[in-house]
């Protein structure tokens, strides 16, 4: 079962959770101002968007690196400016990887940055960022306080400052989601294990989407946790959506 495409694991553990607790994990980390600094978020998917959304609330100059031209405009029309990383790594304070890929913070970023400049994965492995090369780049290696290190690029003398050496930030310094969020996740899992042992021999070998009406359940259940009811269809709203006679 494919738990991460499910509507009540991306669009809320992604991008609340993640969004949420990456920068809890900088805070923590850094005990830096977020206001009025350059934030570059990688990756506008749904964690890419909870944390340019976060950091926008607290008062971040939010700018997005994208390789997807729909995930790109989408950030624009979400008001946030849109640029390549080689543009970005110039004038960025702070950086944020969550893209699921490997070096998307590479040599050539490194080399540009401003002095000072604080970067941190939330996406994946530490292979987002290519610390293989900033450790070539760079004379020394300094140990600020836990979970920071910074780094003197030799040719600029300039200081790039690593957080968590560059794994999940809002784990390495942080406590990750908060369980509020985490249920859904966890009710996703449970759930598909159950659909998939109350179908055993039904279903095709293959990967597999948790059940529409099984993800409605689970935010069912989220709502009546937070003691918030909703409206439901009256049998001829139900007959309406459903007929094509009615209307233009």
């Amino acid at each position: 079962m494919a738990v991460n495409n499910a509507q009540t694991k991306h669009f809320f553990d992604n991008r609340y959770g993640t969004g949420q607790s990456t920068l809890d994990g900088i805070i923590r980390a850094t005990n830096i101002l977020l206001a009025g600094r350059n934030l570059v978020v990688v990756g506008y998917g749904w964690c890419g968007k909870g944390v340019a959304l976060r950091a926008r609330g607290m008062g971040s100059n939010v700018i997005v690196a994208e390789i997807d031209p729909i995930k790109a405009v989408e950030a624009v029309m979400d008001g946030f400016r849109v640029m390549p990383m080689s543009e970005a790594a110039k004038i960025g304070d702070i950086f944020v990887t969550v893209t699921g890929n490997r070096h998307v913070i590479d040599e050539q970023h490194f080399a540009v940055m401003k002095d000072g400049a604080i970067v941190c994965n939330s996406g994946h492995f530490d292979l987002e960022l290519n610390l293989v090369a900033l450790r070539d780049l760079s004379e020394e290696v300094i140990e600020l306080r836990p979970f920071v290190q910074e780094y003197r690029v030799k040719q600029t003398g300039s200081r790039v400052i690593v957080l968590g050496e560059g794994r999940l930030i809002n784990l390495a310094a942080a406590e990750g989601h908060p369980a509020s969020v985490m249920d859904m996740s966890f009710a996703n899992q449970a759930l598909s294990v159950e659909f998939l042992l109350k179908n055993q021999g039904k279903l095709a070998p293959g990967v597999h989407t948790l059940p529409a009406e099984v993800d409605t359940e689970i935010a069912s259940l989220k709502l009546k946790a937070l003691g918030i009811s909703i409206d439901t269809l009256t049998s001829e709203q139900i007959e309406y959506i459903n007929s094509w006679e009615t209307g233009t």
